[in-house]
Formats: C-alpha cells, sequence, structure tokens
C-alpha cells in the first residue's frame, strides 16, 4: 500500500471513531454520579469490636482508641501523597469543628510517612483534630486490616465499628450517616 493510500486509510478509521463517539449512548446525569458532582462513595455498615490499637501523635505522645470510649470516632487511614487523602481532609476538619461539641472526634492515622511530612502536612491544612503516627502500618495491616487510601472507620460509642468507607469522603455522606450516630 502507497503512503497516499495509508493516509486515507488513516483518515477513514478516524472518521469511523468520531461517529461512534458521536453515536455511543452517554449516561444521564443522575443524583450520585459524579458528573453531578454528589460523591459515589458511601459507607458500608459493618458492626464488630474496634480494633485495640495504640499509637503516638507527632509530640510523642501515645494514645489508645479505647482512650475514646463513650465517643463518635471517624478513624481516617491517610498519607501525605495520596491525592483523595488530600481533597477530602478540610471536609473532614470542618465537620469535626461542627460536631467536636456533640462528642464526636476525628483521629486521622497517618500510614508512614516521616513525621516531618507529617507535621507540615498538618500545618498546611491547619487540622484540629487529632493526628497519629504509624510508621509500622500497625493500623492498616493489623487493626483495621486494609491496604486502601483513605479509608475510614466509624466507630460508635460503645466501641463498635458501625461503619466502613474506602475512598474520598463528602460532607453530605458525612452528614447522612454519620450525623445520625453522633445523635443516637
Amino acid at each position: 500500500m502507497n503512503l497516499l493510500g495509508l493516509i486515507v486509510l488513516g483518515a477513514g478509521l478516524i472518521l469511523v471513531g468520531l461517529a461512534a463517539l458521536m453515536l455511543w449512548p452517554r449516561p444521564e446525569v443522575t443524583a450520585g454520579s459524579p458528573a453531578s458532582g454528589a460523591s459515589l462513595t458511601v459507607p458500608v455498615e459493618v458492626d464488630y469490636e474496634a480494633p485495640v490499637l495504640t499509637l503516638s501523635d507527632l509530640d510523642g505522645t501515645e494514645h489508645s482508641l479505647a482512650d475514646y470510649h463513650g465517643q463518635v470516632v471517624l478513624v481516617n487511614l491517610w498519607a501525605t501523597w495520596c491525592p483523595p487523602c488530600k481533597a477530602e481532609m478540610p471536609t473532614l476538619n470542618e465537620y469535626f469543628k461542627a460536631h467536636q461539641a456533640d462528642g464526636f472526634v476525628t483521629i486521622a492515622i497517618n500510614d508512614g510517612d516521616p513525621s516531618d511530612a507529617v507535621s507540615t502536612f498538618v500545618q498546611e491544612y491547619s487540622l484540629s483534630f487529632p493526628v497519629w503516627l504509624d510508621p509500622t502500618y500497625e493500623a492498616t495491616e493489623r487493626g483495621f486490616k486494609t491496604s486502601n487510601l483513605p479509608s475510614s472507620f466509624v466507630i460508635d460509642r460503645d466501641g463498635n465499628v458501625r461503619l466502613r468507607w474506602v475512598g474520598e469522603i463528602d460532607r453530605a455522606a458525612l452528614e447522612k450517616y454519620v450525623t445520625p450516630l453522633i445523635l443516637e
């Protein structure tokens, strides 16, 4: 085949591709679809005892999940390099500030980053909630048994994990799923 034939064939294939794209059915934008601006990330309802977990904060002080018995706790497993983790932090911080007086706390457990990188991140995002370091992946591997970041777990006032999220959480989802647990 000569050069002119290859050009004509290539142009024909491009036209067929464009026609197919124009004729291909497009999904409707519905509530909850990414095009609508709503999150598709919803929690899974679970019911099991929260893991026994003790980690240190940025000052080196040890804290345990058991210290928060009687509160509703959102444990967020995250990393400084994770784009959806970065995206959800302002939302988690604002939700924490709005519900802290109601017996709610967010605990952000960093998954293996150096403490100086975590400290810089906390300052840049002006985080108000507790941030714990997990250099040995205790929370992800042994505590909550996940390798996904971000992952979040909501623990009720009795110490039972009630909700499990994988992926970025938005404010509407927090209000819909976590607020009722706070108000129980």
